[in-house]
C-alpha cells in the first residue's frame, strides 16, 4: 500500500469512527450568520456564549465542542500484552509508526504556511505538475480556529497571490475586508487622551480591516483548491532527521495516552510525515521551531528575539457608536513609563470593534498584570464611550515577535526553513506582520521550487534562494527602516524617549542612521524581584466593560481533554515553586491571560503554597515559555484538535 494510500485510509477510518461516535453537547456552541458579507455571530449564540459558567475553566475540564475530535485507532491487543507483560512504564517507540511522504510539508496553517502551500501548487500547476504533493498540518482542530491579530492588513501580499482575492466577478472572493477610514494616535493619561503625530509607517490608506481568523479560513479553502492537502487537527509534536542531520520531516503526536502516561484504550500511534522540504511556519515561538533554531544554531548571528503579550476582545456596539473603517491606537496609560506597549481599536464588518492591548514581555515589574492592564484600559474615556451598552463576544490572547529587523535568524537550514512569524518578520512600528508572513512564505515556496527541480529525491535541500530573496525583498528594506523604534524604549527614559526618537526615526532619520541599537536582555531576564518593586493593584471587574480572567476565557471556545500529560511541561513543579515563588510572589498567575497557572494555599508546603497547572484552560499563547524567569516551563503541543477555538478574531 502506498503512503498516500495509507494516509488516506487512516483518515477515512477516523471520519468513519466519528460519525458513529455521538456528540457531546457544548455549553458554548456558535452559529454564525452572513451579514453582508461578514460572517457575524447571531445574537441567540451570543446570549448562549455568554451564559458559560467561567466556574467549569479552573481545575476542571471545559466541556468539549461539538465540533468531532479526531478519533483514535484502538491500541492492537498484540500491543497492549507486550505492554502488559512489560513491567517498565509504557514506551509508545515501541511501536511502528505510519508514515508518508510528500514533496513539501508546512507545519501551520496560518497566513505564512497557507501563503507558501497556495504558491507551490500554483508553481507546479502551472508547470503541469499536478501529483507535486504539498501536505499542511495545523494543530488546530479547524483551520483559523487557533487564529488572533488586530487587524489591519497591508493588501500588498495577497494581491500577489491571489489579485482577484476583492473582485465581484470572483465568486470565492473574500467578503470581510473592510476598507480602512483613516487614523488617529493617541497619548493616554488616566483621564485624557492627547492627539500626537500618527507616523507613516501607521498610514492606513489601501488597508483593509479584517478578522484574521476569517480570512486565514478563507485561504484554507483557497489552497484545498489548487490542490494542498489540508489537514488540521494534526498537531506535529517531533522533527525527524535524516543520517547526514538534515530534516526529514516530522511526526504528530501519540493519541489517547492518559496523565499517567498508560495507553487509554483510543490510544494511537503519531503518524510520520517524511517531505523533500520542510517549512515551519508555527506563528510567534513554535515548538518545533524552537527545536531546529538551537540545533542548527540560526540565531548565532542575531539578537535574542523579543516578544510582546496581545490580548484582545471583539465587541458588537451600539450602531450609532459604530464608525466604520475607523482605527484608533493609543499609547501610555494605563502602563507606567517603563512598560512599552500599546493599544487599538478597530471598526468593521457591521456594528463590530475589534480592542486590544500589546504589553512588551520585557517588563521588569512581577507584579503586573498584562490581563489587568488590559482590562483598565477598557476603562479609560476613549475606549468605554464606544463599548457601553455594547456585547464582548470574543476574546483571545497570543504572544507576537517584536524584535525587529537584529533578531531575525538565519531562516534556511538543510532541508527545510522558517516562515513568516516563526522567524519574526512583525513591523512593530507599522503594528502590521500579515502581509510579510505572507511574502516570506511565497519566497520560501518558490525557493522550494527551484531547489526541488534540480535535486534527485535522495539528496538534501539547502534553500539558499530563499536567503538571498529575503535579503533582497521588501520585508527586508523594510524591517531594516524601523530596526532602531522598538530598541530605543529600552533608554532611562522609557516611553518618552523612545517616542521622542521614534519620531526622529519615523519623520527624519528614516532607517538611514549608521547604528544598529540592541534590545539588552532576553525577556524573562528582566524581571525583577517582587520585593524590589511598586505592587500593583487591579480594580474589581464591573462585568460590563470589564471582566474576570474565567468569564473571558469562557469566550474562547477553549477544550482540552483532562486526562492526557500535562502539555506545559515542568519537570519538578515543587523545585519550580522552592525557586520561583519566593522572589516572584506568583508571577505565572499574572503573566497568563487564560487563568493556568495558580499558586494554591498549602501548609505542608515549604514556601505555603503549592503550584498548580490548569493545562485545560490553556490557549495557547505561549507567555509562560518566553517570560519564565527560570525558564523551566516548556510549552508542547498537546493532542491535535484541541486548544481554543477563535471567531472573529
Amino acid at each position: 500500500m502506498s503512503a498516500s494510500t495509507r494516509l488516506t485510509s487512516t483518515l477515512c477510518r477516523r471520519a468513519a469512527a466519528t460519525a458513529t461516535t455521538p456528540a457531546v453537547p457544548h455549553t458554548t456552541t456558535t452559529t454564525f450568520t452572513k451579514s453582508r458579507g461578514l460572517r457575524t455571530i447571531s445574537s441567540s449564540s451570543i446570549s448562549t456564549h455568554l451564559t458559560t459558567s467561567p466556574s467549569r475553566l479552573r481545575r476542571t475540564n471545559v466541556a468539549p465542542r461539538t465540533t468531532a475530535p479526531l478519533v483514535r485507532r484502538p491500541l492492537s491487543a498484540s500491543a497492549i500484552r507486550r505492554n502488559e507483560d512489560n513491567e517498565k512504564s509504557f514506551d509508545p517507540k515501541a511501536i511502528d509508526r505510519e508514515s508518508d511522504e510528500v514533496d513539501v510539508c508546512i507545519i501551520g496553517g496560518g497566513p505564512a504556511g497557507l501563503s507558501a502551500a497556495i504558491r507551490l501548487k500554483q508553481l507546479a500547476n502551472e508547470a503541469g505538475n499536478e501529483d507535486f504533493r504539498v501536505l499542511l498540518l495545523e494543530k488546530a482542530g479547524e483551520i483559523g480556529a487557533h487564529i488572533l491579530s488586530g487587524a489591519v492588513i497591508e493588501p500588498t501580499a495577497i494581491n500577489e497571490l491571489i489579485p482577484d482575492w476583492l473582485s465581484e466577478d470572483n465568486e470565492s472572493r473574500f467578503t470581510g475586508a473592510t476598507p480602512a477610514a483613516g487614523e488617529t494616535m493617541r497619548f493616554l493619561t488616566k483621564n485624557y487622551a492627547i492627539p500626537v503625530p500618527t507616523p507613516p509607517q501607521m498610514h492606513n490608506d489601501g488597508n483593509y480591516i479584517v478578522s484574521l481568523n476569517e480570512f486565514t479560513k478563507w485561504l484554507g479553502e483557497r489552497a484545498e483548491e489548487v490542490g494542498v492537502e489540508v489537514y488540521p487537527g494534526f498537531a506535529a509534536s517531533e522533527v525527524l532527521y535524516k543520517p547526514d542531520g538534515s530534516v526529514k520531516g516530522v511526526a504528530t503526536n501519540d493519541l489517547g495516552i492518559a496523565r499517567n502516561g498508560k495507553p487509554k484504550d483510543s490510544f494511537e500511534r503519531g503518524m510520520e510525515f517524511h517531505a523533500r522540504v520542510t517549512l515551519f511556519a508555527e506563528g510567534c515561538h513554535g515548538s518545533l521551531s524552537k527545536q531546529v533554531i538551537k540545533k542548527f544554531d540560526l540565531r548565532s548571528e542575531s539578537q535574542p528575539q523579543t516578544y510582546g503579550l496581545g490580548i484582545k476582545e471583539v465587541w458588537e456596539v451600539q450602531p450609532e457608536k459604530f464608525e466604520k473603517g475607523k482605527i484608533v491606537h493609543s499609547m501610555g496609560y494605563p502602563m507606567s513609563y517603563d512598560t512599552y506597549g500599546g493599544a487599538w481599536m478597530y471598526h468593521f464588518g457591521d456594528n463590530l470593534v475589534s480592542i486590544g492591548q500589546v504589553v512588551a514581555l520585557d517588563y521588569s515589574n512581577p507584579w503586573l498584570s498584562p490581563y489587568g492592564e488590559f482590562q483598565k484600559l477598557k476603562q479609560h474615556p476613549l475606549y468605554r464611550k464606544t463599548l457601553e451598552g455594547g456585547k464582548c463576544i470574543s476574546y483571545g490572547a497570543r504572544a507576537l515577535i517584536e524584535g525587529g529587523f537584529q533578531s531575525i535568524p538565519k531562516v534556511a537550514f538543510p532541508g527545510g526553513a522558517l516562515i513568516g512569524d516563526t522567524a519574526g518578520f512583525v513591523n512593530v512600528p507599522k503594528v502590521k506582520g500579515t502581509h510579510n508572513a505572507m511574502k516570506s512564505g511565497m519566497l520560501a515556496a518558490e525557493a522550494a521550487w527551484k531547489a526541488l527541480e534540480n535535486v534527485d529525491d535522495a539528496g538534501s535541500v539547502f534553500l539558499y534562494d530563499y536567503e538571498d530573496t529575503l535579503r533582497n525583498s521588501s520585508i527586508w528594506k523594510e524591517l531594516k527602516e524601523v530596526r532602531n523604534m522598538r530598541p530605543s524604549f529600552h533608554t532611562p527614559l522609557g516611553v518618552y524617549g523612545g517616542m521622542l526618537y521614534s519620531g526622529l526615526e519615523a519623520f527624519v532619520f528614516k532607517g538611514r542612521v549608521p547604528w544598529t541599537l540592541k534590545h539588552k536582555v532576553q525577556d524573562h531576564a528582566a524581571t525583577k524581584p517582587a520585593d524590589q518593586c511598586k505592587k500593583i493593584e487591579y480594580p474589581k471587574p464591573d462585568g460590563k466593560i470589564t471582566f474576570d480572567i474565567l468569564t473571558s476565557v469562557s469566550r474562547t471556545g477553549t477544550n482540552h481533554e483532562e486526562d492526557q500529560p500535562v502539555h506545559l511541561q515542568v519537570e519538578n513543579w515543587d523545585k519550580h515553586t522552592a525557586e520561583t515563588y519566593p522572589p516572584f510572589k506568583g508571577l505565572e498567575n499574572r503573566f497568563c491571560p487564560a487563568g493556568v497557572y495558580e499558586y494554591v494555599e498549602d501548609a505542608s508546603k515549604p514556601e505555603g503554597v503549592r503550584f498548580q497547572i490548569n493545562a485545560q484552560n490553556c490557549i495557547h499563547c505561549k507567555t509562560c515559555d518566553i517570560k519564565a524567569p527560570n525558564q523551566d516551563i516548556n510549552w508542547q503541543v498537546p493532542q491535535g484538535g484541541e486548544g481554543p477555538k477563535y471567531y472573529m478574531t
